[in-house]
């Protein structure tokens, strides 16, 4: 009987066995907490990786539009430039002007605000600015400043009076030759008139498409390069009665206008510029 006692009671280690069993083992509860935190973890990672996928497609749809808008201007198609160069520089006086210096692609501002695509020679004696039909090949106005006249250089930003609903972003370069001349009241008001004592640049809008476009646009090395050979024809060929030199200023570029609606729709629509401007019918 005792040994039949003995056998149906569990002994002590036994006991101890079966109790410390179910701790030794892997338990399923507790792997389960593990992964579900690890897939929480996955998850929020994807979730902050998707705002950013989504906002480099938004930056390439813009940058496609950007250059799709570029690609109308004509001066970007294969060659064009290259031709109106060719075109300009057969139309320089060597005798007047002398050998060209540099070419630069402008947008000159009038004072009414209104843009329009020029391109602009330094040469020894002259500064050019043509009028250029990059469509047909043609230069259609010659605009010759002695550079020995130049007594003024302004760079700045733009500017308009207080009362003005315009407005303009970037930077310009101002060009005077004639100190002593104000425009008359009939001239400010006149939208075509053409007798203004200076003339005003600003970029061109293709001036990020490449970096020589950037090059031909930069205004600001126009502006050096435009003094230094100011400076030159100033000392060689003196004009009586003028003081000699350049004057460089650094100041905002005023254009009083004002209410200007055919320059913000010109401007707008960049009719200043040879463009192709698709099908037009009914």
């Amino acid at each position: 009987m005792a040994d039949a006692e003995e056998e149906g009671v569990p002994s002590e280690k036994q006991e101890d066995s079966q109790l410390s069993s179910p701790s030794s083992g892997p338990q399923p509860e507790d792997t389960v907490p593990a992964a579900r935190t690890e897939d929480a973890e996955e998850r929020a990672a994807e979730s902050r990786a998707a705002p950013a996928h989504h906002h480099v497609t938004d930056i390439s749809v813009e940058t496609s539009v950007d250059q799709f808008k570029l690609r109308k201007f004509f001066v970007l198609r294969p060659g064009t430039l290259n031709q109106a160069i060719k075109d300009v520089e057969a139309l320089v006086d060597k005798e007047v002007d002398g050998s060209v210096h540099s070419v630069w692609l402008m947008a000159e501002v009038d004072h009414w605000n209104n843009e329009k695509e020029r391109l602009v020679f330094i040469t020894d004696s002259s500064l050019l600015v043509f009028k250029y039909d990059f469509v047909m090949f043609n230069c259609e106005q010659i605009q010759r400043i002695p550079l020995n006249f130049v007594d003024r250089i302004c760079y700045g930003t733009f500017s308009f009076p207080k009362r003005s609903l315009l407005q303009r972003e970037g930077e310009g370069v101002r060009v005077f030759w004639d100190r002593l001349r104000e425009p008359s009241f009939t001239s400010r008001w006149n939208p075509f008139t053409t007798d203004f004592p200076f003339i005003t640049f600003t970029y061109h809008p293709v001036r990020n498409v490449s970096d020589t476009f950037a090059a031909l646009c930069d205004i600001q090395n126009f502006r050096e390069q435009l003094h230094d050979a100011a400076q030159k024809v100033h000392a060689m060929k003196p004009v009586p009665g003028k003081a000699n030199g350049v004057l460089v200023l650094n100041q905002n570029i005023q254009i009083e206008a004002y209410v200007g609606l055919m320059s913000f729709l010109g401007n707008q629509n960049k009719l200043g510029y040879c463009m192709a401007r698709g099908n037009i019918g009914f």
